[in-house]
């Protein structure tokens, strides 16, 4: 009998919640376009599914600044510091947002959304959200250039000879991504992470700014093989690249975040956008676009998605960014 009654309570209790929140959305909804636009900067290549949604709903048009994470984080520190910030919301990788968060960046909002994801990523003061999605970092090669047989089975087998000169990456001492991800594969590798850094810088054959343009060089056909976003295979491949990404034990996977501007000149806005992005059909589309999200028993239509083990990194501060970068500067820039 006690336990019928306490869940009519809860029942009573989240149907008063949901009642409640109605107006509250509405007002939000009103106040939105009141301000009329948004201002969003970011480095998902996916966000323009969010934004059509946004758009088509609410009547709101987005201003949306794309870059790589590294030159998000650059801008939004300088228009901070300068106490002239242009945005009213920031989606990019955790670890820069969470620089940006200590920056002063971002104003707090607590979002009934948040409770959705699972703890371990919520920020407590709600400055930033929870890693609403994982993008997975690996091997891709053109299937053109290598046939599958002959690609590299792990991350070792990069070191072979036949590889020299043949690898594409992003620079590792300017984006942060990619230095992250360099240093966290001590945890993968053990003992061998330094003399695969090591012999890893000899096979390089050309740095690139991001992850995007060395997926642009491999569909080109100018290297067989780099490293970056796995997603990308899904994501060129609709367009006909010949893309495909090699089965590792493990995929080192960076989290992603959106927050509010400390400063923004629309607010509502701002946090009409976080709810539409993070809702259940905002991160579906994103999923359908290639995005692995954080939603319990959805993939994206990468093929072999649902068999992949994939680990999130750990967030890095500023000072930790910048002891990566000079750290891999000595490995792969003394070649």
């Amino acid at each position: 009998m006690w336990r019928g009654a306490r869940k009519l309570l809860l029942v009573t209790a989240l149907v008063l919640a949901a009642a409640a929140a109605l107006p509250a959305q509405a007002d939000l909804v009103a106040a939105a376009k009141r301000e009329g636009r948004l201002v969003l900067y970011g480095s998902l290549t996916t966000l323009d599914v969010v934004n059509k949604i946004f758009e088509s709903r609410y009547g709101i048009p987005v201003e949306y600044w794309r870059a790589a994470s590294t030159r998000v984080l650059d801008r939004v520190l300088n228009e901070t510091r300068a106490g002239r910030p242009q945005f009213d919301v920031v989606q990019t990788n955790s670890s820069p947002m969470m620089v940006l968060r200590e920056a002063g960046a971002f104003a707090r909002y607590p979002s009934p959304s948040y409770e959705m994801f699972g703890r371990s990523t919520r920020d407590p003061q709600a400055l930033v959200s929870p890693q609403f999605l994982v993008i997975p970092i690996g091997i891709v090669y053109n299937t053109r250039l290598v046939r599958p047989e002959e690609a590299p089975r792990g991350l070792l087998d990069l070191l072979e000879p036949k590889w020299k000169g043949r690898v594409v990456m992003a620079d590792p001492t300017l984006h942060t991504t990619t230095a992250q991800w360099l240093m966290e594969l001590r945890s993968v590798l053990g003992a061998q992470w330094r003399p695969f850094l090591e012999q890893l810088a000899g096979q390089v054959g050309a740095y690139v700014e991001s992850f995007i343009p060395v997926a642009d060089r491999l569909v080109r056909g100018e290297f067989p093989v780099g490293l970056t976003y796995i997603r990308y295979v899904y994501q060129f491949g609709k367009e006909g690249a010949p893309l495909d990404y090699v089965r590792l034990p493990v995929f080192l996977a960076d989290g992603h975040r959106i927050a509010l501007g400390a400063r923004a000149s629309r607010p509502n806005a701002g946090k009409l956008y976080i709810e539409t992005l993070l809702s259940r059909a905002g991160l579906l589309a994103l999923a359908q676009d290639g995005d692995f999200v954080s939603l319990p028993g959805v993939y994206p239509p990468l093929r072999d998605a649902e068999k992949l083990r994939i680990v999130a990194m750990r967030d890095y501060d500023e000072a930790g960014l910048t002891r990566a970068r000079e750290e891999l500067g000595r490995i792969f820039r003394r070649r």
